[in-house]
């Protein structure tokens, strides 16, 4: 993974067991690992490091119980760890990151995507003990199409809910009619990524050409924004 790109803050969310006491904390979303792809230009697979786990995040804020974590905090915890590129996020890294940000949990993950048969996994850390308390993906072999990439990730953010021991209910039933075209949802990743790099001008043609693909894009809207 090209670690470089995670001064961009794509992250993100907050879950927490102690939630349904309505005290919930934060969690930090970690860009996630293309872990060998193909079939599409590697600057779509670079992108989608950062793309996937902001589209899991902006998920699972959906949830009453769930707050953002703050972006500038992990941003530092992410830039203060010197990964290098194709460097991989164990968990007790996750954990280290997640604890400088304030989190109590922690998400990473990776992908690979082997010419549109799509595979998400997805690590959800405990920050105090650094344990992996769950590893879910979209093992359903119905659900590993790179067309469904955004319900595949609404599938992923149900089971991360899951392993933190929430309900589902309101956490993602206001977002079902919110499927993203992957157009959209590429032409987004390629955002953060230029954003990442600090090319605002061209991520906001790639934020434009999201929200031109799917007018209702909130997460693209938000994105344009940031940028101005």
């Amino acid at each position: 993974m090209r670690m470089v790109l995670w001064g961009v803050a794509v992250t993100f969310g907050a879950v927490s067991l102690a939630a349904a006491q309505g005290n919930p904390v934060a969690i930090a979303v970690l860009p996630f690992e293309d872990r060998g792809s193909y079939g599409q230009d590697k600057e779509v697979f670079r992108a989608l490091e950062l793309g996937i786990p902001a589209v899991l995040a902006s998920e699972l804020k959906n949830h009453p119980g769930v707050r953002l974590a703050d972006r500038a905090r992990l941003g530092r915890a992410l830039k203060s760890e010197n990964l290098g590129a194709d460097a991989r996020v164990d968990a007790t890294t996750a954990a280290r990151v997640g604890g400088e940000s304030g989190a109590r949990y922690a998400v990473t993950g990776n992908f690979a995507d082997f010419y549109g048969k799509f595979r998400i996994d997805a690590r959800l850390v405990e920050v105090g003990s650094g344990r992996i308390l769950k590893v879910v993906s979209n093992s359903d072999p119905n659900l590993q199409d790179r067309a469904e990439l955004s319900r595949i990730i609404q599938d992923l953010a149900g089971k991360v809910l899951a392993a933190a021991s929430l309900q589902q209910e309101g956490a993602t039933s206001g977002v079902q009619a919110r499927l993203v075209p992957t157009d959209a949802l590429t032409q987004y990743s390629l955002g953060l990524l230029r954003e990442s790099e600090g090319n605002k001008t061209k991520a906001g043609e790639h934020y434009q050409r999201a929200l031109s693909a799917f007018p209702n894009y909130p997460d693209a809207r938000e994105a344009m924004h940031r940028i101005r």
